[in-house]
């Protein structure tokens, strides 16, 4: 038996990266799963068995209406939020609006999922934001990025604390630098894309494991975090980042 039959899942920002990544390996175990994005997927293959549904995450009612959507006879026991937006600055060079819709996507929406996803865990459920190490220790230049992922861990916390009591369980995962399109496109711009793969092989030399990581090493987490497997987990942030923030930055 495919050990999450029975399950429903949501995954909003599904359609690339670590959550395409995330929804798929969830469909391959079984789960019944959708997809929210406000783009579809590449292409049709990518989401063999997965339902797509337009969503931006900005906006409340379409929020709702994805997790009806994935709601199977009357229940929903998976939320991942892994929509997010990079934007480079400093609070001097970022404008509000860029900061506001930095904020929207990558922290409001995951309050809007959660707050339309929890009451419909009516068997209990479970939740992962996907943050970033940058809510951590941060580069420069990305004041908006890592305030918003500063919040997604402070909301996960907040979340496992007011629904332990209904059987819902919320961690974050907190990757270091991932082989995603969102990457591809900040080396892109730094580089020029004929340099991409050496500004990505240049990153990847700052994590002890020599290389950036893969959406599906980031997604194996995330899917174990949901599992029974994890059934005591909650609260708390595990950093998927190939042991980037585990080194001073001056070698001895």
């Amino acid at each position: 038996m495919e050990p999450y039959s029975g399950k429903s899942a949501i995954v909003f920002g599904g359609s690339s990266g670590i959550g395409l990544s995330t929804a798929n390996l969830l469909r391959r175990r079984g789960a019944r799963v959708t997809i929210a994005d406000l783009n579809p997927p590449a292409t049709k293959d990518s989401i063999d068995g997965i339902s797509w549904i337009c969503c931006d995450v900005r906006e409340q009612q379409q929020v709702e209406a994805a997790v009806q959507a994935a709601t199977t006879e009357d229940s929903l026991h998976w939320l991942v939020y892994s929509a997010g937006i990079q934007h480079y600055g400093t609070v001097i060079k970022t404008s509000a609006d860029e900061y506001d819709l930095v904020q929207a996507v990558n922290a409001r929406g995951a309050f809007l999922a959660a707050k339309a996803s929890i009451p419909q865990m009516r068997q209990g459920g479970a939740i992962v934001l996907v943050s970033s190490v940058q809510a951590l220790a941060c580069q420069e230049g990305v004041a908006a990025y890592a305030a918003s992922k500063g919040t997604l861990e402070a909301l996960t916390r907040a979340m496992a604390v007011d629904h332990a009591g209904d059987n819902v369980r919320v961690n974050s995962v907190m990757p270091g630098t991932v082989d995603t399109p969102m990457v591809r496109s900040s080396a892109n711009s730094l580089r020029g894309n004929g340099l991409v793969e050496q500004v990505l092989e240049e990153w990847g030399k700052s994590h002890l494991i020599q290389r950036v990581a893969q959406p599906e090493e980031v997604a194996q987490v995330i899917a174990f975090l949901l599992s029974d497997e994890a059934s005591f987990l909650t609260g708390s942030s595990y950093r998927v980042d190939g042991g980037l923030l585990a080194q001073l930055p001056v070698r001895l």
